[in-house]
């Protein structure tokens, strides 16, 4: 196994080949660390490297395998965290000059639990300005870059989740998704990532944008791997307010059952308005995928799906309520997006915020119905590729944003690969399904996935 091959093993993957002794905790880490090492000056994946903590983590996880412990499937797996997730005793700077020296004293529940399942930590990974400002160039920190294309956005806000997960520098992923943060990335990246339900995974510890509309997920190359990690970081946390006390599946359990006999919405309007070319056929080419899996496809309405845009309206009133106080007493602190975003949420007035919200009921309900017809909603994540950081930073190509609905509704949604434009950058689609029904979400994606190999596919370069 060369060391690119080792930069690339899944989740799954590297926990057999521990078992086998045919690679050991160690010496993946190792292999990680160099390769970060070596990469990180082009993409700015990473805040902070912690390669003691790493060797360390290996090390132990290591004389666990030794001893025979094998209960946990994450058990030497080399992860890293978004750095909105506290971690105990490592600087989480909320991608912010305001958050710069913040060293938290306790880890987030999210991490809590992955460290307890004996994951490895490698770091922080950059993410937009408190999950919403994408870095512009002389700010605090530089903006993570997109490892098929320098020129090109990984997304956001889970940016450095993605770009860390393209370029082979870790297995695993924490992400956060307030309005596409961990699809958006999985999309343009070409990897695959999980917003779940609201309320299945705690957000204790982690910096809120918006409380209403947050969710953490987990971020990975294949639904497989998703499962896995979902399984780790998923149940009830008192510590969150919105989480819920819904019993936890086992995700592994039916994963290879396939889609046969599922019924599958295609959501034409808002979702697929105005595709690129490119990103028209990889859809029709997917859909043809699942059909030949022996699904069954069908044109579904949602009749206010327009509406979704109101998440605008919510997403920054909660934000400018959060970070008010430091808006106005450290203005300088924040970058240009992130304080722009965030003083424009206080201008919603609570009538108009709460009207947000009345619409925000109604297109949950009617979401809820749909998913009562059919079993999935397939659709794109984005009208085409990855855009360019100049385009990104002027707002040129502006895109409606198909992720929203998730978010508004609380649904969830797995975003994963389905094809590759001319020039090389990945396109991506998404299957949503029904409250807490992220098995069925993640079989159906396992099994486009055993069929297809955009998810396997790597950036040449590196």
């Amino acid at each position: 196994m060369t060391t690119v091959d080792m930069s690339y093993l899944g989740v799954a993957e590297a926990a057999t080949a521990f078992r086998r002794r045919e690679l050991s905790p160690v010496e993946l880490t190792r292999a990680l660390l160099e390769r970060i090492e070596r990469l990180e000056p082009a993409l700015h994946a990473f805040v902070t490297v912690t390669a003691e903590r790493a060797l360390a983590d290996a090390r132990a996880a290591e004389a666990g395998l030794l001893r025979g412990d094998a209960d946990s499937p994450l058990l030497g797996v080399p992860v890293a965290y978004k750095d909105i997730y506290a971690t105990a005793g490592v600087r989480t700077t909320g991608g912010s000059a305001l958050y710069s020296d913040w060293t938290p004293e306790t880890d987030a529940a999210v991490v809590a639990r992955w460290q307890g399942a004996g994951t490895v930590m490698l770091g922080k990974l950059i993410t937009h300005e408190f999950a919403i400002g994408i870095q512009h160039p002389g700010e605090h920190l530089p903006p993570a870059r997109n490892p098929w294309n320098l020129d090109h956005i990984p997304g956001g806000s889970s940016s450095g989740s993605g770009t860390a997960l393209a370029a082979g520098l870790c297995l695993g992923a924490t992400g956060s998704d307030t309005g596409g943060s961990i699809r958006g990335p999985s999309a343009n990246c070409g990897t695959t990532g999980l917003k779940p339900t609201y309320g299945r995974c705690s957000r204790a510890g982690v910096v809120s944008l918006a409380w209403s509309l947050d969710h953490t997920g987990p971020m990975a190359r294949s639904a497989e791997d998703c499962a896995l990690l979902l399984q780790a970081m998923a149940g009830h946390d008192p510590a969150d307010p919105a989480s819920a006390r819904v019993p936890v599946d086992d995700y592994r359990v039916r994963l290879s059952d396939g889609v046969r006999g599922l019924r599958i919405g295609l959501p034409r309007r808002f979702f697929y308005e105005d595709l690129e070319p490119e990103m028209a056929a990889a859809m029709a080419e997917a859909e043809a995928v699942f059909r030949a899996l022996g699904a069954e496809l069908r044109e579904v309405e949602i009749p206010s799906i327009e509406v979704a845009n109101v998440g605008l309206v919510i997403m920054f009133a909660e934000a400018y309520a959060f970070h008010r106080d430091d808006l106005h007493a450290r203005p300088e602190k924040f970058g240009r997006v992130a304080r722009g975003n965030f003083l424009a949420g206080g201008l919603f007035s609570a009538g108009e915020y709460l009207e947000a919200q009345r619409l925000r009921a109604r297109l949950r309900a009617e979401m809820t119905a749909v998913l009562g017809e059919v079993d999935l909603l397939l659709y794109p994540t984005a009208a085409g590729p990855a855009q360019t950081f100049e385009d990104a930073y002027t707002g040129r190509r502006p895109r409606q944003n198909r992720n929203m609905p998730g978010n508004l509704s609380g649904l969830p949604a797995l975003a994963l690969p389905c094809g590759f434009t001319e020039s090389g950058l990945p396109l991506g689609m998404q299957l949503a399904g029904a409250a807490f029904a992220e098995s069925l979400v993640l079989r159906a994606g396992h099994a486009f996935q055993q069929e297809t190999d955009w998810h396997q596919r790597r950036p040449a370069a590196l």
